[in-house]
């Protein structure tokens, strides 16, 4: 049976391939400069480690990095990926893109069953590709994009009433990222508003599924999330009433402003008033599982990350394509254009806060001058204690993260505020790598009293010690320097261990 698409019209197998393979062509070309990028922050941190403990010793809880609540679908697929390619950075890379042709392909599907009309999904598709956030996640190994995709296609289901698939589709969901269990709730509750209580009754096998997993994790590790430090920071130390506040205002103007978003929300505002676009119980089903997803997302997560919100992005980007095909078609020329070129600017240009560098195309840059530092020190340093922070402190100890040609010492430090490096001593200091570790515009927002005031208070913000100020106080000389636009990298040793002159930046 062909996948239902809205009242009265229905997509063929061979429309779908054809979605599918058009969306997979366009991903891997313009990311085929990427695609031996090593591995990035969580990356190596946690998704590519707990994977190859997967694939190489069957390990489903994680052995070679900390376990917590992420169930293993991810380390999963990545594992049979390799079994068929091998363990590979590009075979890595492409396996994600495959994910995210199938989220393109999701999407067309979901806005063509909410606005009826090809042209509708076909720019949905547009802005999902054209989005920064959703290039740089296209081809990382993480759980959100994934999420995405399971996302769309239970809701897929649910709207289609095939409601057993939409079920077995959230357990797939859950055994991707554990918080994807508002998604089958929220489906589940809306069923039981309709009466329909034994459908609703599907929706316990995702629970059922995540509850499996949370059992195996508390019998191998003794804590049901995993790990107490990463339950702490991730959801006790998110749960502080002002981080709550502070990260669901942030999501919203991340949704509502960031990357020229705020284009689509003019043209919703400006639909829903002129037509009422969104009065079907399709699109009252899609806006509150975009709405609890929302709410549940700025409940948890430390680094309150805006990746985090790849499994709504799809649903505003229906809802966004559907406004443009309501509205006037003598604005519609421009504001598309607008949008799709604010879209495409904002893979270059961030906003003016500091924000994750894997927002666009700054995480290529960190990656760069961190692959050309690692193979300095791999050259130069082989037998040296090399100290810095983490993600680079874990990207220099196994060769498997793209960085080094064999593991080199390290001595791991958690950032370089000046109360982290303050018990450092010289005498265990041989080689320093010091690193710009966000995106910090030169004019930031942040940097206002009040704001700073609050970051310094609620998240713990502390301006990261210089190199002119770290070579003073442990005695060490500037041996390396890399920058690549905002991102930079600055190798410090101390004098007898001094080596070969800086090279010149990449």
């Amino acid at each position: 049976m062909a996948p239902h698409a809205g009242p009265g019209r229905a997509v063929g197998l061979t429309r779908l391939a054809v979605i599918f393979a058009l969306s997979a062509a366009i991903l891997f070309l313009t990311h085929w400069p990427c695609l031996n990028l090593p591995f990035f922050w969580d990356e190596l941190g946690y998704y590519i480690p707990a994977a190859l403990d997967l694939y190489r010793e069957g390990a489903w809880v994680p052995r070679t990095t900390v376990p917590n609540v992420h169930p293993p679908g991810l380390q999963v697929y990545l594992a049979a990926a390799w079994r068929w390619t091998g363990y590979s950075i590009p075979a890595t890379r492409s396996a994600m893109l495959f994910v995210a042709a199938g989220a393109a392909t999701g999407v067309y599907l979901l806005a063509l069953r909410l606005c009826g009309r090809p042209s509708c999904a076909q720019l949905a598709v547009a802005f999902l590709l054209a989005s920064p956030l959703v290039y740089t996640q296209a081809m990382m190994a993480q759980l959100d994009l994934p999420a995405a995709l399971f996302t769309v296609l239970a809701l897929l289901a649910f709207l289609s009433n095939r409601i057993r698939a939409s079920a077995v589709l959230s357990v797939l969901l859950v055994l991707i990222r554990e918080t994807g269990i508002v998604v089958p709730f929220v489906l589940a509750l809306w069923l039981l508003r309709e009466r329909s209580i034994r459908p609703a009754l599907w929706y316990l096998l995702p629970a059922v599924a995540l509850g499996g997993w949370l059992v195996v994790l508390k019998s191998a590790t003794g804590h049901w999330f995993g790990d107490r430090e990463f339950t702490a920071y991730n959801v006790w130390y998110a749960l502080h009433p002002v981080r709550v506040a502070l990260a669901t205002g942030r999501r919203l103007v991340f949704l509502l402003c960031e990357n020229f978003h705020w284009i689509g929300w003019l043209a919703i505002g400006f639909a829903w008033r002129r037509v009422g676009f969104t009065s079907s119980r399709d699109w009252h089903v899609t806006g509150t599982v975009f709405t609890v997803q929302l709410i549940a997302l700025s409940l948890v997560g430390g680094a309150v990350l805006e990746r985090y919100l790849l499994p709504v992005l799809p649903l505003m980007f229906a809802a966004t394509a559907a406004a443009w095909m309501n509205c006037l078609v003598r604005w519609r020329a421009v504001g598309l254009s607008a949008m799709l070129a604010g879209l495409v600017a904002s893979h270059f240009w961030g906003p003016p806060y500091p924000h994750p560098l894997e927002n666009n195309l700054e995480m290529i840059d960190f990656v760069r001058v961190h692959q050309d530092a690692a193979a300095f020190l791999d050259a130069h340093y082989p037998e040296a204690t090399v100290t810095t922070a983490w993600p680079l402190s874990a990207a220099l100890r196994r060769e498997d993260y793209g960085y080094v040609s064999r593991p080199l010492r390290v001595n791991r430090l958690a950032d370089f505020r000046p109360s982290t490096l303050a018990g450092l001593s010289p005498a265990e200091v041989e080689v320093f790598v010091l690193y710009s570790r966000d995106a910090e515009p030169e004019w930031n927002l942040l940097r206002l009293a009040p704001l700073e005031a609050l970051r310094m208070r609620y998240y713990g913000y502390e301006p990261q010690m210089t190199g002119e100020e770290l070579a003073q106080r442990l005695g060490l000389k500037r041996i390396a320097m890399w920058t690549r636009h905002t991102q930079w990298v600055e190798v410090l040793a101390r004098s007898d261990l001094a080596g070969p002159p800086s090279p010149p930046p990449r």
